[in-house]
């Protein structure tokens, strides 16, 4: 399990938010102290005409870096969120499609696939969390595919009504596959360093700025810092979307189970 996921797993939001906001206001005014403390601000006076410049430059790369992958982040996880909602919606057009199929097969159909969705609820969504698959689930649904392989449409109606519902199959299989990626996967960790490693430089470089009056460096160098943090938290928080309290809940599945099968 990645280390980001085992954070938003193990740790509450609150929790998270403040532990990284302590630790930009404590680096931003420990380290400006720390500085003052250590080298005469007049010397620093005498380098502004190169420092100024130079600093603009890293603030832009970081900023364009930082706001990236943060478009980035929040379009997959967008993404995921519609790809769930479209995954569920598929059951709901084979539950429409099953009208046109025999019996006893279409009841057979309907509850092997009720028993799908309630594995999906209650084991599935529980394990993406942590990022894994469910067993439960895999067994419901090698269930739904065995009894579909075994049905042979006799009628043109039977037909045209079992290709869509074999349409609709294939494409939730697919959503589902996206969806446990979606729950494995996040940025790589040299993006993730890299976004650390840039947010530090970037605070670090105010340091050395000589300003006379004290009050108000720690004060634009602090905002700095926290606005860097809570960009980097959002970014936290969207990496996985099936973990921690932003995680997409399994809302559309129930909404589905309730509406068409009870």
């Amino acid at each position: 399990m990645p280390l980001q996921q085992w954070i938003l797993l193990n740790i509450p939001t609150w929790a998270i938010a403040t532990i990284m906001l302590v630790i930009a206001v404590g680096t931003a005014v420990g380290g400006v102290l720390l500085v003052r403390h250590l080298v005469d601000i007049r010397k620093f006076k005498e380098h502004h005409d190169i420092a100024g410049p130079i600093f603009s430059t890293i603030g832009v790369i970081y900023a364009v870096m930082l706001a990236f992958v943060l478009v980035v982040v929040w379009q997959d996880f967008d993404k995921a969120q519609n790809n769930t909602v479209q995954e569920a919606n598929y059951f709901a057009q084979m539950y429409r499609d099953t009208v046109g199929l025999p019996e006893p097969f279409r009841s057979q159909f309907l509850e092997a696939n009720g028993k799908y969705i309630e594995a999906v609820i209650k084991y599935e969504w529980p394990q993406m969390q942590r990022g894994q698959r469910s067993l439960e689930a895999d067994a419901a649904a090698a269930k739904v595919w065995e009894l579909t392989g075994k049905f042979d449409p006799k009628t043109d109606r039977e037909k045209i009504f079992f290709s869509e519902i074999l349409k609709n199959m294939n494409n939730a299989v697919e959503m589902r596959r996206q969806r446990l990626q979606d729950a494995s996967s996040g940025l790589h960790p040299a993006l993730w360093f890299v976004l650390l490693f840039g947010g530090i430089i970037t605070v670090v470089f105010t340091f050395f700025f000589g300003s006379e009056n004290l009050f108000a460096q720690l004060t634009m160098t602090t905002l700095l810092a926290v606005l860097i943090v809570l960009i980097i938290f959002t970014i936290l928080l969207m990496d996985f979307p099936y973990s921690g309290d932003l995680s997409i809940p399994v809302t559309p599945f129930q909404k589905v189970l309730e509406n068409f099968w009870t």
